[in-house]
C-alpha cells in the first residue's frame, strides 16, 4: 500500500509537520475545513481528498507530493537533473563515464523509490551495454526497466525505449526473428491503438530497419526508412540547447523554482533522447544507400555509406560503424575501387583500434560474414583462389550459426564455384546441396504481415 492509499500514515505526516511548525489544528483547517476535520485526519480515521490535501500542504509550507509521499520535491528534481548530465555523457560518447553515473542514480531512485527515475537509469544502463557490445548484459537492464514502468502502469509509449531496446539487444545477438516480432508488434499495437506517439513510432521504425535488411525483407526495410525519416524531430543543435536547459534548471533549482526546474529539465532530457537517436537516423542513411546500391546508383550509394559512417564514428558507435564499413566496402568494390574496399574489410575485422568492437561471431556475425564473403571475391578476381577459399568457409561458419539461410545459399554457390573450377567436383556438389538444403528449409524467409501504417 502506497503512503496516499494509508489514512494513518498521511494522518501522522500531517500531525508531526503541524507541530514542527508551531500550527493549531484550527490554523491548519481555516478557513476550508474545520479543526475536528484535522483531529479526524491526524488520527487516520478518514481518507483525506485531494482538494483537502493540497489545501494543508499550502497552509504547512510544503509541495503536495511532498505531503503525500513524505520526501522533499527538490530530491526527484536534483534526481533528475543528475540523469540528464548521464543521457549527456553518453549522447556524446563517453560511454564509461555516463555508465557510472547511471549505476549511482539506479542506486539512489531504487533507494527513494522512484519508479520512472529508475526507468531511464535502467534505459541508460541498457544504452551503454550495447554501446560495448555486451549484449546480454543491455539485455537484462531494458528488461528491468519495462519491469518497472508496467508496475507503475506507465502507457505504452512511455515502455517503448525498454522495448526496442531488448529488440536490438537480440538483433545484435543474431536473433533476426524474434527482433522482428518485438518490433512489429509494438508498431501494430500502437498504431492500431490510436497511440501515435511520433517518437515512440520514430524509435521503432529506425530499429527494425537493421533486421528486415539482413532478413533480405528490403521493400519492408525501405518503407520503414521513409517513415523513420518522416517521422525525425527537426532540431538544429540539439546538443547546446539542452546544455542550456540544463544550466538553467541548475539556476531554478538553487533559487527553490523546483516546477520550473522540472520543466526546463524535461526540456533537456528529450534533447538529449534526440541525441540518440542520431544513431537510427544515421541507420536511415544506410539504408537508403543499400537502395541505391540495389537499384545500381552506385555514387550516391557510397554518398548514403559515407554519411552514416561518419554520423555513426561521431556517436563512437563502433559497432554499427564496422557494420556500414562492410556495405560501403562492397559499393567501393564495384565501383572499381577493391583495394580501398579490402583494406576497409580487414580493419573491421581485425584492427585492434576499433575498441573491442572487430566484427565477429558474436558482435555482428552477418556482416562480418558479409565481409569474409567479398573479401572472398576480391581474392577471387585477384585469381589467389586459396585465400577465397578460406575467407568463404569463414563466411559459411558464421552463417551456420547465425542461422541465416538466404546467404547460405549464396554463399554455397560461390563456394562451389571455385571448387569446381579448381578441379574438386565432389566438394563443389557437397557445397551446392548445402545450398539447396537451406534454400528449400520451410519459413527461412516468410514474414508476416506488415505493421500498420503509422498517420503521417
Amino acid at each position: 500500500m502506497s503512503d496516499r492509499d494509508d489514512p494513518g500514515t498521511i494522518g501522522r505526516r500531517v500531525q508531526r509537520l503541524r507541530a514542527d511548525r508551531g500550527l493549531t489544528q484550527r490554523q491548519l483547517a481555516e478557513p476550508a475545513y474545520t479543526p475536528a476535520y484535522i483531529s479526524t485526519l491526524e488520527a487516520g480515521r478518514v481518507r483525506a481528498s485531494d482538494d483537502a490535501l493540497r489545501h494543508i500542504a499550502e497552509r504547512l509550507g510544503i509541495a503536495f507530493e511532498e505531503l503525500l509521499t513524505g520526501r522533499p520535491a527538490h530530491l526527484v528534481t536534483d534526481l533528475r537533473l543528475r540523469l540528464t548530465g548521464a543521457q549527456r555523457a553518453l549522447a556524446t560518447g563517453d560511454t564509461e563515464a555516463a555508465a557510472e553515473q547511471y549505476a549511482a542514480l539506479l542506486a539512489e531512485a531504487e533507494s527513494d523509490g522512484f519508479a520512472e527515475e529508475q526507468a531511464v537509469a535502467l534505459l541508460g544502463l541498457g544504452e551503454c551495454a550495447v554501446e560495448v557490445g555486451e549484449l546480454t548484459t543491455a539485455r537484462g537492464h531494458f528488461e528491468r526497466a519495462e519491469q518497472v514502468l508496467a508496475e507503475a502502469d506507465a502507457p505504452l509509449p512511455a515502455r517503448v525505449p525498454a522495448l526496442r531496446g531488448r529488440a536490438v539487444s537480440h538483433y545484435l545477438a543474431g536473433e533476426l526473428r524474434y527482433a522482428v516480432y518485438l518490433l512489429e508488434s509494438t508498431l501494430d499495437e500502437l498504431n492500431r491503438g490510436g497511440l501515435h506517439d511520433p517518437d515512440a513510432l520514430l524509435l521503432l521504425y529506425a530499429s527494425v530497419i537493421g533486421p528486415y535488411m539482413d532478413m533480405g525483407a528490403h521493400a519492408r526495410a525501405a518503407q520503414a526508412a521513409e517513415y523513420a525519416l518522416a517521422l525525425a524531430p527537426k532540431a538544429a543543435d540539439p546538443a547546446l540547447v539542452a546544455r542550456m536547459h540544463r544550466s538553467v534548471a541548475r539556476t531554478l533549482l538553487a533559487e527553490g523554482r523546483v516546477a520550473e526546474a522540472d520543466a526546463s529539465l524535461a526540456k533537456a532530457a528529450e534533447l538529449y533522447r534526440q541525441l540518440q537517436i542520431r544513431t537510427e537516423l544515421a541507420n536511415c542513411h544506410w539504408m537508403r544507400g543499400y537502395v541505391y546500391a540495389q537499384h545500381g546508383d552506385l555514387e550516391r550509394a557510397e554518398a548514403e555509406l559515407r554519411e552514416a559512417q561518419t554520423m555513426l564514428t561521431a556517436r563512437r558507435a563502433a559497432l554499427y560503424t564496422s557494420q556500414v564499413a562492410v556495405e560501403l566496402a562492397d559499393v567501393l568494390h564495384r565501383r572499381g575501387k577493391s583495394d580501398e574496399a579490402a583494406a576497409l574489410l580487414h580493419e573491421v575485422l581485425s584492427d585492434p583500434r576499433a575498441c573491442g568492437q572487430a566484427l565477429g561471431p558474436e558482435r555482428g556475425a552477418l556482416h562480418a560474414a558479409a565481409a569474409h564473403r567479398l573479401l572472398g571475391i576480391i581474392a577471387e578476381d585477384a585469381h589467389d583462389t586459396e585465400s577465397a577459399e578460406e575467407h568463404y568457409v569463414r563466411a559459411l561458419s558464421l552463417l551456420e550459426r547465425a542461422g541465416a539461410a538466404g546467404d547460405l545459399a549464396d554463399l554455397c554457390r560461390l563456394l562451389g564455384d571455385l571448387l569446381r573450377r579448381t578441379g574438386r567436383v565432389e566438394a563443389a556438389l557437397d557445397a551446392y546441396r548445402t545450398g539447396l538444403g537451406h534454400r528449400t528449409a520451410p519459413g527461412t524467409t516468410t514474414l508476416g504481415p506488415a505493421p500498420a501504417q503509422p498517420p503521417l
